[in-house]
């Protein structure tokens, strides 16, 4: 089976499918993977509903956008990320840091896509802080935001992997916050498809997901070194310290879900987020929006596997 993958940007924050293609997870499961990266923040809705994806890597939140705007429904069926993967970065040491540091100063913002602003603009409600007091720049992109930062722009700066590394080892910035651990658990990332798809192609899909579950599993078992190691093909511009120091502090505050199955818990937990910046107006039916039948298959189909294999080894499971 050859399927099309479209993720919107090339990122280590998507390390489970870099693992799942050289690791041969997909391979084992009969499947040829062309993963591409989309060419615009639309691609991954666009490509399914072009048809020129099977499935894509991306937000819930555009098929929540989507949904919300009267559209036709993408349901997600395989978690991938469980954290925000972005970092608050400041240009001199807060040894003390408080949210409230915020009030009066610039901060760059990640401009690629809307969740981790509304993330942001949440962990400010909580912390009791107006983001009206808060100045952000959020018209710069990638390379742009960093050098503007370089160049003694703005007081803070949002950044993902491997750019937080990078200016942490030059001593240019210091790391503040996690956004993922002010965030809290959401399902970031997750595999999507058409309705049709979902209902017409079961067999890919529970082809698919199994090959992200062992994905998981692998990475689940392995140290970051491991997984720096193994997703070096996808990333041969990151040198392979940095690439490891990178997938570690992944690994430590839990950005790669576990299995993939995407629970109603964190399904309402991002959908209050939207909700409370405004990106979505109304509430949306989980079961809509979300398909968990292949992703359980998975977990089922992995215990009766590691069952067979210890009754052939004449034990237990």
């Amino acid at each position: 089976m050859r399927i099309t993958v479209v993720q919107p940007f090339r990122s280590l924050f998507y390390a489970t499918q870099s693992v799942a293609l050289h690791g041969g997870h997909f391979t084992a499961e009969g499947l040829e993977v062309q993963a591409v990266v989309g060419d615009g923040a639309t691609s991954t809705i666009r490509a399914l509903a072009e048809g020129s994806a099977e499935i894509s890597l991306g937000g819930l939140m555009r098929s929540l956008d989507v949904a919300d705007r009267g559209g036709r429904l993408f349901p997600h069926f395989a978690e991938v990320n469980s954290r925000n993967g972005f970092f608050l970065l400041t240009r001199r040491p807060r040894a003390d840091f408080t949210w409230r540091d915020l009030v009066g100063r610039t901060v760059i913002s990640f401009a690629g896509a809307p969740t981790p602003w509304q993330c942001m603009l949440t962990v400010l409600r909580w912390h009791g802080v107006d983001s009206a007091r808060v100045t952000f720049v959020r018209n710069l992109h990638g390379a742009d935001a960093v050098a503007a930062f370089r160049a003694g722009r703005g007081d803070f700066l949002e950044a993902g992997q491997p750019t937080t590394e990078e200016l942490l080892a030059e001593g240019a910035a210091h790391l503040v916050a996690s956004m993922g651990e002010a965030t809290g658990p959401v399902p970031f990332s997750s595999y999507m498809t058409t309705a049709d798809r979902l209902h017409r192609q079961p067999e890919l899909l529970t082809r698919f997901t199994r090959a992200v579950y062992r994905a998981q599993r692998w990475m689940a078992r392995r140290s970051a070194a491991e997984i720096a190691d193994l997703i070096a093909p996808d990333f041969t511009d990151i040198p392979s310290d940095r690439r490891r120091r990178a997938v570690e502090r992944y690994l430590v505050q839990e950005t790669w879900a576990a299995d993939p199955i995407l629970r109603r818990p964190g399904f309402e937990s991002l959908q209050e987020i939207l909700l409370s910046g405004g990106f979505i107006k109304r509430r949306h039916r989980y079961d809509d929006l979300v398909d968990t039948s292949y992703a359980r298959q998975a977990l089922a189909d992995a215990v009766a596997d590691a069952a067979t294999s210890a009754s052939a080894l004449g034990g237990t499971p």
